[in-house]
C-alpha cells in the first residue's frame, strides 16, 4: 500500500500527524531569535598598540613589524592590515571563516606574548586585542551627557556602571564607548619656570612618580591585635598634588604648582563627542551596544531599554539619558512587512486557487496545506539554529508560491477524475496513484536546486545556506503533505460531480477557460507543425540570456535603508583639534538644518577605528519613512546625493557620506565604501604609483569621494641632534628623547588607584608652549655631571615632513585607494574600468593591486555565483535522471531554463535593477520552477506511450492540453506569491525587490514560451533517445 492511501484509509493518524507539524512549528516559532540579517561571523581581532610621542615610522618599524612577523605565523590568517599613526598602531586580523574565535584569540595572545621582547620597552601598556565582528554594526546608542557636571563625572557613570551593566546582559557582545573622556589629573609644565629654578622636567617626572605610590606595606601582629598599616601614599587629585615638593632649592622647598599649572582633567583631550538634536549640541558620552553572534537582536534591545529608568533614577537630576539610535525599530518594521507580505501572498494564492477550481471545498484543501507547510519549517529552522530575519522570512515568502504546487497538482488530478464521474475516495486513491511519481520528481528536483547552495563555501555560502535551507524545508514539508494530508481531505470533502450544483459565475469562468484550451489547442499544433522554427527560437533564447547575463551590470548586495548615515571627515594633514572642531562644527551646522534628518551625534578626534587626530565621524539618525509627524521624504542615498554638494562646500575638511551596508564584509573601514589596495616592496615606487592612480581614478566616470590613507606631507619639526657634543656634554640620545617624550607626549608617569577603575597622571608643557617651536630648546636635560644642559646647545631644529600614517598589508609596505559609487553605476562596472585602467597604465610587475572588502566578495562572487549555477543544473539534472531512468529527457524538462533567464535578465534590465546577489537567487530559484511545467507535460507523455501504446507526437499533444489547468494553476500560484515582493513596498522592500523581480519576469516568459518549446524538444529528443524512459506509473 502507497503513502497516499495509507492515509487515505487512516484519517485520524494523518490528521494527528499534521496536528504534530503545527504545534512543533508554534512553539518553535515563539523560540526563534529576531534579527535583520542570518549570523554572518567573520573571526576578526583586532590588536591596538600605544606608544605616546611615537612618530608613525617609528610605530610601524618598532612595534607593528615585530607583532606581524609573529601574527603570520598564526594558522588560518587569511587577511593582515596595520596603519601606524602618531603614538598608535593598529592590527586588524581576518581568519578563514572555518577558523574558531576564541582559539584564534589564544594564538594571537601567545604571538604577542612571544613579540613582547622585541617591541619597545617603554610602552606604558602591552598591546592589547579584542575579538570583532566587522559585520556587526552596533544595534543601539545610548547618550548621557549633563549641562553642569564636567564631562570625566558623566564618563564615570558611563564607563563603570552603564557600560558594565550592560555588558552583563544575554545577547550584548560588547559595549563601544564614543567620546570617552575618563579623569586624569594634568600637569602642565612651564619650562621658563623649571629653567628659572635649575630643574629638567624628567627631574619633575621622577619627583612626582615617586611621591604617588599605592604599595603593600604590610600589618602590625601582636599577642591580642592585629593592625593593618596604611599609608597617604596615594594623591587622588590636582589639589593634592599641586603643594607637593619637587626639588629643595637654596633650602626652600619647590612645589608642584610654582613650575607647572595642574588640573583635574582627562587622558585625552583631544577627542570629542557631541550629541545635535533639535538644533542644540551637546557634549556627550556615546555608548553603542553591540551583540553576540545569533542573539535576539529586538529581545537584547528590550533588556537594555529595561534597565535604563532605574539607572537614570540613580544617576544626579543634572545627567541626561537618552536614547540616540534603536535598530530594533527598523528590524520590527522590516520582519513585519515580510510578515505581511507573506500573508498576503498566501492570500493571493488561495485566490488563483479559487478562481481555477471555483469550488469553495476543494480550494480549502491546498489552503490547509499551506499554513502546515509554513508553520511546519519554523521547527526545522528551530532545530538549525536559524532566526527570523529577512532572508529566512523572504525563503518562507518565496515558498507560498511553491509548497501549494504539490498540493494543486495532486488536488487537480483527483479533480479530474470526480469530474469523469468517480465517487471522490475512489478518484483519490486512483489520482494519487497517478500523480505520486509527479509530485515526488518535482519536489526533488526542486530541493536539488538548493543542494550546491547549502554546501558552498565562502561568504556568499554564509549568506545564502540559511535561505536555502529554509526553502527546502518548506519545499520537503510540502511535498509530504500533499501526498498524504491533500488526498485524504480529498476523499472526505470533495462532492462528486452529480451532486454539485455550479453557478452563472462557474459556467462562465468554464467557458472562459474552455476558450482559452482552445487557443492553446490550435495554436500548439500551429507550432509543432512548425517544429524547426520553434527550435531556432529556443536556441535564439539561449544565446540572447548568455549575451545579456554579460552585458547586464551587477552589483553584490543592493543598498537597504537602515534609517542612518554615516559620515567620515578629513582635514589637513597638520589640522588641529582646535581646527578640526571648528570645521565640523561648520558641517554639523547644514546638516541640522535638513529636515529628513532627526538627530546626529559628532565626534572628533583619534579614537576606535581612527588612529589620527585630523580626522571624525558623524552618524545621521534619520525620522521615520512612516512616522506620523513630517515623516522622511528621501531615502538615505538620495540624501545623500542631496547633502554631497552641500557639505563640500566647507573649507578645509573632506567629508564622505556613505549609506551603511546591509552586512558590512571584512576591508578596512575608510572614507568610501569601497577599497582598492596597492602593494610593493619599494617605497617611492608605490608612493609614485599611488599618486598616478588616484588622479586618474578621480577622473573615472561615476567613482566619488575618491582617496587615499597616503600623505606624506604631514610637517614635522626634526631635532638633529650633534652627537660630539652629546658626548662632550655627558648626555645621552636617550636623555634627550626622554625630555622631549615628557614634554610634548602627553605622558602618563603615574597612576591613581580608584575604587572603581585607575586613573592616570599625565605630564606635558603648558599648552601654549606647545603650539612654540623655540618651546624645544628652553627645555633642559641633566648631564652625568650634575649640570643643566640646554637642547638648543645640542640640537638644530628645522621643518620636515613625514607620512601621517604608515600602512601595511601582509607584512609589505601598502596603500589603500577608497571610493563611493554614483547613483546608477553598478559595483561591476567600477571593477571594469579599474582593471582597464590598470591594462592602461601598464603597472610594474613588483606593484600588485587587489580590491578589498566588499568589492574583493564581489569580484570572488562573479566566479563562484556562475559555478553555482551550472551545479545547480548539473545537480537538477543528476536528480532527474535517476528518477526517470534516463538522460536524454531530463534535457528536455531542463530546456525552459534559457526563457526563464531571458525573462529575469529583461525584467531587471526594464526596471533598472542590477544583477545583485538577491536576484542571481531569484535566477537560481527559477531552475526549480519552471521545470514544474516540463515534468507535467512529460510525465503524463511517458506513461501515455508505455501503457496506452499512443504515439510520441500524440502523447505530449495530449499531456500538454491535460496538463493545462495544473500548469496555469501553479505558476499563477508562484506569481501570486513572488508578486508582493516584485511590488517592493514596506521596511527593507530595496533588498527584496530585486529578487521577486528576476522570479515574476522570468515566470511570465518562460510560461508563454515552455507551453510551446517542451513539446517540440520533447519530439526532437525522443527521436535521439529512442524508447520512452520510467514514468508516474511504474515509478510509483
Amino acid at each position: 500500500m502507497q503513502l497516499p492511501e495509507l492515509c487515505i484509509r487512516r484519517p485520524v493518524m494523518t490528521t494527528l500527524l499534521m496536528a504534530a507539524f503545527l504545534i512543533f512549528g508554534v512553539i518553535a516559532y515563539r523560540a526563534l531569535p529576531v534579527s535583520e540579517l542570518p549570523s554572518v561571523d567573520f573571526p576578526t581581532i583586532s590588536v591596538t598598540a600605544v606608544l605616546p610621542g611615537a612618530s608613525p615610522e617609528t610605530m610601524a618599524s618598532s612595534v607593528a613589524t615585530p607583532l606581524e612577523a609573529q601574527f603570520s605565523t598564526i594558522a588560518g590568517l587569511d587577511n593582515m592590515n596595520s596603519t601606524s599613526a602618531r603614538g598608535a598602531t593598529s592590527i586588524t586580523l581576518q581568519f578563514s571563516l572555518d577558523r574558531d574565535i576564541d582559539a584564534a584569540a589564544q594564538d594571537v595572545q601567545s604571538a604577542i606574548a612571544a613579540a613582547q621582547r622585541r617591541l619597545p620597552p617603554d610602552m606604558p601598556t602591552p598591546p592589547s586585542y579584542r575579538k570583532v565582528n566587522p559585520a556587526d554594526m552596533p544595534i543601539f546608542y545610548v547618550a548621557m551627557h549633563s549641562p553642569t557636571l564636567p564631562l570625566s563625572a558623566v564618563n564615570e557613570y558611563a564607563e563603570t556602571q552603564l557600560a558594565q551593566r550592560i555588558s552583563t546582559i544575554p545577547g550584548v557582545a560588547q559595549v563601544l564607548i564614543y567620546g570617552a573622556q575618563k579623569y586624569a589629573v594634568r600637569i602642565h609644565a612651564d619650562p621658563h619656570q623649571l629653567a628659572a629654578r635649575g630643574i629638567g622636567i624628567d627631574e619633575l617626572r621622577a619627583a612626582v612618580s615617586a611621591a604617588n605610590v599605592n604599595q603593600p606595606i604590610g600589618n602590625l601582629e601582636g599577642d591580642k591585635q592585629n593592625f593593618a598599616l596604611r599609608s597617604n601614599g596615594q594623591l587622588q587629585s590636582a589639589a593634592a598634588y599641586r603643594p607637593l615638593i619637587v626639588a629643595w632649592r637654596d633650602g626652600a622647598p619647590v612645589r608642584l604648582e610654582e613650575v607647572a599649572a595642574v588640573h583635574d582633567s582627562v587622558e585625552d583631550n583631544k577627542r570629542a563627542n557631541w550629541l545635535v538634536s533639535q538644533g542644540k549640541a551637546a557634549r556627550s558620552i556615546i555608548l553603542a551596544i553591540q551583540r553576540q553572534p545569533g542573539a535576539n537582536t529586538i529581545a537584547t534591545v528590550e533588556a537594555i531599554k529595561a534597565i535604563l529608568p532605574a539607572f537614570q533614577e540613580k544617576l544626579p537630576a543634572s545627567i541626561s539619558l537618552e536614547v540616540f539610535y534603536d535598530r530594533s525599530v527598523t528590524i520590527r518594521e522590516s520582519v513585519h512587512d515580510v510578515q505581511f507580505t507573506l500573508v498576503l501572498a498566501g492570500f493571493l494564492v488561495i485566490l488563483v486557487i479559487l478562481l481555477f477550481l471555483r469550488n469553495l471545498s476543494a480550494t480549502l484543501i491546498p489552503a490547509v496545506a499551506l499554513p502546515i507547510s509554513i508553520i511546519g519549517t519554523f521547527a526545522v529552522m528551530y532545530l538549525f539554529g536559524f532566526s527570523l530575519d529577512n532572508l529566512s522570512l523572504l525563503a518562507l515568502t518565496l515558498a507560498v508560491g511553491f509548497v501549494v504546487d504539490d498540493a494543486i497538482v495532486m488536488l487537480e488530478n483527483i479533480a479530474r477524475h470526480v469530474e469523469a464521474g468517480e465517487k471522490p475516495f475512489d478518484a483519490a486513491i486512483k489520482g494519487a496513484r497517478e500523480i505520486g511519481f509527479t509530485i515526488i520528481s518535482m519536489t526533488l528536483s526542486l530541493v536539488a536546486v538548493f543542494i550546491p547552495v547549502m554546501f558552498m563555501g565562502g561568504i556568499i555560502g554564509r549568506l545564502l545556506h540559511e535561505l536555502a535551507v529554509t526553502i527546502s524545508a518548506a519545499i520537503l514539508v510540502s511535498g509530504f503533505v500533499s501526498l498524504t494530508l491533500t488526498p485524504m481531505l480529498a476523499s472526505r470533502y470533495m462532492r462528486e460531480q452529480r451532486q454539485v450544483e455550479h453557478n452563472r459565475l462557474y459556467w462562465l469562468f468554464e467557458r472562459g477557460f474552455d476558450k482559452w484550451l482552445a487557443g492553446y489547442r490550435t495554436s500548439l499544433a500551429w507550432s509543432m507543425a512548425r517544429a524547426p522554427w520553434v527550435l531556432a527560437l529556443f536556441f535564439v533564447t539561449l544565446f540572447a540570456s548568455v549575451w545579456l547575463y554579460r552585458e547586464i551590470p551587477k552589483d553584490f548586495l543592493p543598498s537597504g535603508d537602515s534609517g542612518q548615515i554615516i559620515a567620515y571627515t578629513e582635514g589637513a594633514p597638520d589640522a588641529s583639534f582646535a581646527s578640526m572642531v571648528e570645521r565640523q562644527r561648520a558641517v554639523a551646522a547644514i546638516a541640522a538644518k535638513h529636515p529628513d534628518i532627526e538627530k546626529f551625534m559628532s565626534v572628533v578626534g583619534s579614537g576606535g577605528s581612527r588612529i589620527t587626530p585630523n580626522t571624525g565621524i558623524m552618524l545621521f539618525k534619520l525620522k521615520p519613512k512612516h512616522g506620523v509627524d513630517n515623516p522622511r521624504t528621501l531615502t538615505p542615498d538620495e540624501l545623500i546625493q542631496e547633502l554631497r554638494p552641500k557639505l563640500s562646500s566647507v573649507p578645509g575638511i573632506k567629508v564622505s557620506l556613505q549609506n551603511p551596508p546591509p552586512i558590512r564584509l571584512g576591508g578596512q573601514i575608510s572614507s568610501g565604501q569601497y577599497q582598492y589596495t596597492l602593494q610593493d616592496t619599494d617605497l617611492d615606487e608605490l608612493y609614485k604609483w599611488t599618486g598616478t592612480l588616484l588622479e586618474r581614478v578621480r577622473k573615472l566616470p561615476g567613482f566619488l569621494d575618491v582617496n587615499s590613507n597616503l600623505n606624506n606631507e604631514s610637517p614635522v619639526m626634526a631635532l638633529d641632534v650633534d652627537r660630539d657634543k652629546l658626548a662632550a656634554l655627558g648626555l645621552s640620545f636617550g636623555q634627550v628623547e626622554d625630555a622631549l617624550q615628557s614634554a610634548f607626549s602627553a605622558r602618563q608617569i603615574s597612576t591613581i588607584y580608584g575604587s572603581t577603575s585607575q586613573y592616570q597622571v599625565i605630564l606635558e608643557v603648558a599648552p601654549e608652549f606647545q603650539a612654540d617651536p623655540a618651546t624645544l630648546a628652553r627645555l633642559h636635560v641633566r648631564s652625568n655631571a650634575g649640570r643643566l644642559v640646554p637642547l638648543e646647545t645640542v640640537a638644530r631644529i628645522r621643518h620636515d615632513s613625514q607620512a601621517l600614517t604608515v600602512n601595511h598589508q601582509g607584512q609589505l609596505p601598502a596603500v589603500t585607494i577608497s571610493f563611493n559609487l554614483a547613483p546608477g553605476v553598478s559595483l561591476g562596472e567600477a571593477v571594469q574600468r579599474l582593471k582597464a585602467l590598470e591594462q592602461e597604465l601598464r603597472l610594474p610587475a613588483s606593484l600588485n593591486t587587489s580590491l578589498q572588502g566588499a568589492a574583493q566578495a564581489f569580484e570572488a562572487s562573479q566566479e563562484g555565483l556562475g559555478i553555482l549555477l551550472l551545479m545547480a543544473v548539473l545537480v537538477v539534472y543528476l536528480v532527474l535522471g535517476i528518477l526517470y531512468e534516463s538522460f536524454i529527457h531530463p534535457l528536455t524538462i531542463l530546456s525552459g531554463l534559457p526563457s526563464a533567464g531571458l525573462g529575469a535578465l529583461l525584467t531587471l534590465t526594464l526596471f533598472d535593477v542590477d544583477l545583485s546577489l538577491y536576484a542571481f537567487v531569484g535566477v537560481i530559484m527559477l531552475i526549480g520552477i519552471v521545470k514544474k511545467n516540463a515534468i507535467m507535460m512529460i510525465d503524463f507523455a511517458l506513461d501515455k506511450q508505455r501503457n496506452e501504446g499512443v504515439p510520441a507526437h500524440e502523447a505530449i499533444f495530449q499531456a500538454c492540453l491535460i496538463r493545462f489547468r495544473p500548469i496555469m494553476m501553479t505558476t499563477f500560484a508562484a506569481l501570486a506569491g513572488t508578486l508582493p515582493i516584485a511590488i517592493g513596498w514596506g521596511a527593507g522592500a530595496e533588498i527584496r525587490q530585486p529578487l521577486g523581480l528576476a522570479v515574476v519576469g522570468g515566470l511570465v516568459v518562460s510560461q508563454f514560451l515552455t507551453l510551446y518549446l517542451t513539446p517540440v524538444i520533447y519530439l526532437y529528443l525522443e527521436k535521439l533517445g529512442g524508447a520512452p524512459g520510467k514514468s508516474a506509473s511504474a515509478a510509483g
